[in-house]
């Protein structure tokens, strides 16, 4: 699951440092909470999401765990009993949005050293999200830790990175079946979205430069540039579900422009918010926005 710490996208390949604990240690911390969770009413299944699920953790990443659900129907009373009982005390376990509309609810334990959050997901709202990603449709929300927004393709790239860890009515198989590779419909309107919008968004940019203000030309860069960014991904055919860690992840990908990473970060580090210093900046995100958007030309 993309929780408040860190991004996911499909890279599988551990980092440095990354897996410092085992399977072993894996399941006597999930084991017990798994079995419980999956006996909660109106729980469908559970996954495994975020580092842990990529295995690029390192010993102190949480445990992001996914309770699927169905709407109208999650026992949040019976979540509070397993909750503290598992962590030894009282914990606050919030019912379906209480952490806003689009990361929904959840909770967060410390179960002996492990943290362990857990995070809901509507199964239908991502049955629902999944259609439209196929279709080439998506929507996006504003959410706090989520300056970019959150988009409702997000929901199905979760589903498609998590490790299914209890699904007993076969449930999450069947949609994960269903969500197959990344959709070629979602990547052409993403394409076509970052064509369209990344380019305007830096001619805003321009008269706010000529004014001095760099608030403003600081936003539509991190507009443009998440654009730019969620449109690489899905030229590689890779789910991104998370600000953090974007631009670099970017900049790994083969489609991506020459020092990609480099060029995109050093935007938010201008040398001054004079309007020359801002103009320089703008000259340097435009060059970049063609360079990737030239890129999608040789796809089609």
């Amino acid at each position: 699951m993309a929780n408040e710490n860190e991004n996911e996208t499909a890279e599988t390949d551990a980092g440095p440092g990354a897996a410092a604990d085992t399977g072993a240690d894996e399941a006597g911390v999930l084991g017990p909470v798994v079995q419980r969770l999956a006996g909660v009413g109106g729980i469908v299944g559970v996954c495994l999401g975020g580092s842990r699920a990529r295995g690029t953790h390192t010993a102190g990443s949480d445990y992001d765990l996914g309770l699927y659900y169905r709407p109208g129907q999650l026992d949040t009373g019976a979540l509070r009993e397993v909750a503290a009982e598992l962590g030894g005390r009282p914990v606050e376990v919030t019912e379906p949005g209480g952490w806003g509309p689009w990361v929904d609810g959840g909770a967060w334990l410390d179960i002996g050293p492990a943290r362990v959050d857990w995070i809901y997901r509507d199964v239908q709202r991502v049955r629902h999200y999944a259609a439209e990603a196929r279709h080439g449709r998506y929507v996006s929300g504003q959410q706090p830790g989520h300056p970019y927004g959150v988009p409702s393709y997000a929901y199905v790239g979760e589903l498609a990175l998590a490790r299914v860890l209890a699904d007993p009515d076969g449930e999450l198989a069947a949609l994960r079946g269903e969500i197959g590779a990344f959709p070629a419909e979602l990547t052409r309107t993403l394409e076509a979205d970052a064509a369209w919008e990344a380019p305007f968004a830096l001619a805003n940019a321009r008269k706010g430069a000529r004014r001095g203000d760099a608030g403003y030309v600081a936003g539509c860069l991190f507009r443009a540039v998440g654009l730019l960014v969620h449109a690489l991904h899905a030229r590689a055919g890779q789910w991104l579900v998370n600000e953090k860690g974007a631009i670099a992840s970017a900049g790994r990908l083969p489609c991506a422009p020459p020092e990609f990473e480099r060029r995109a970060q050093e935007l938010f580090a201008p040398g001054g918010t004079d309007p020359a210093s801002l103009a320089a900046v703008l000259d340097r995100a435009e060059e970049l926005a063609r360079e990737v958007l030239a890129g999608a030309e040789g796809t089609r």
